[in-house]
């Protein structure tokens, strides 16, 4: 370990131990109870994942009152966005995380709607990087690109009306209309697109535990993700003779969209999550699409061609009815 780094990481230390004086001495004991507990969730100095008890100390802020909820969340995210340390920022991520997973309504509820105007980018970390050194460098293209995993979980709970480990039952979809089933398997899609846009350049630095357990979380949502891919390939792929022209085009540009995703997935899952079923599901589901589109296509150029047919027996027996006198107007036989 380089001079430099070793100063920088003592210097994050001494910057932890004076933020938690700070909340020691602070009037506001509610909000600094809850950023105590945040800083001790995210200090500086390792790459080690927080512990299980120092999780566990977070998720009980949601137990109490909404106003403590919102608290926690706004300590994690003043942490997170003020930091310029990738180690840290990814802790933060990681404590949203478990949040996400493993926090009562409350909580989640407040993360949700963090900032009042929500959108794709809340979390507003693309353009984070932690220049101290080359690795460091390289770890922060995992804190965007995990921060955009957690920004694409937030918005499939949105848009599917639940979180991904609480899944909905198979029977309750089946009422859906076709354009919501539609827009539902978008956002799941999205969802697996940026998983596949790992930092591959990198993929060495799971050996640090952090990332390690960070993988290993992101891989649980993929699983669920991939389930509720398979019940709605399932239900609208049932529902395929029904489906218009458009909805059957919008249905395979997500197949083909999920389908390339495989291969970039696979470099940082390897086997894990391969789920068989479901690339057969999605394989087969494909064939029978592209034979559908090609037939409601057909069955579109012969309704065109009986239609102008239609018109030209009309325009023909008028003719034979009718003709042109010199005055330029029609004057029957």
């Amino acid at each position: 370990m380089g001079y430099h780094r070793k100063l920088r990481i003592v210097s994050g230390i001494l910057k932890d131990k004076g933020s938690l004086i700070k909340t020691t001495l602070s009037t506001k004991r509610h909000k600094a109870s809850a950023r105590r507990v945040i800083l001790r969730a995210t200090t500086h100095g390792s790459s080690v994942p927080p512990s299980d008890h120092r999780i566990a100390a977070v998720i009980v802020l949601g137990h109490g009152s909404r106003f403590t909820a919102c608290t926690c969340i706004q300590a994690v995210m003043d942490r997170l966005h003020r930091t310029k340390d990738s180690s840290v920022a990814l802790k933060c991520l990681y404590t949203i995380h478990n949040i996400i997973n493993k926090g009562s309504f409350i909580l989640k509820d407040q993360l949700a709607i963090f900032p009042s105007s929500g959108g794709r980018n809340f979390l507003n970390l693309s353009m984070f990087r932690d220049g101290s050194d080359s690795e460091t460098c390289e770890m922060s293209a995992w804190v965007r690109w995990y921060a955009g995993i957690l920004e694409q979980n937030l918005m499939v709970s949105r848009i599917l009306g639940y979180h991904l480990n609480s899944p909905r039952s198979k029977n309750e979809i089946i009422g859906f209309l076709n354009s919501d089933l539609l827009k539902e398997l978008d956002v799941l899609v999205n969802f697996a697109d940026h998983l596949g846009n790992v930092p591959a350049d990198s993929l060495y630095l799971q050996r640090k535990s952090l990332v390690h357990e960070i993988v290993r979380l992101v891989s649980e949502d993929y699983r669920s993700v991939q389930r509720e891919i398979f019940v709605r390939v399932t239900e609208l792929g049932a529902r395929m003779v029904s489906l218009s022209w458009s909805e059957c085009t919008e249905f395979l540009s997500c197949i083909n969209r999920f389908e390339g995703c495989k291969e970039r997935i696979a470099v940082l899952l390897v086997n894990r999550n391969r789920n068989d079923d479901l690339w057969d599901l999605i394989k087969e589901t494909k064939a029978n699409l592209v034979a559908a589109i090609e037939k409601k296509e057909n069955e579109g150029k012969m309704v065109v061609v009986a239609t102008a047919d239609n018109e030209s027996n009309k325009l023909t027996r008028f003719s034979q009815l009718f003709r042109l006198a010199p005055s330029g107007r029609w004057v029957e036989f």
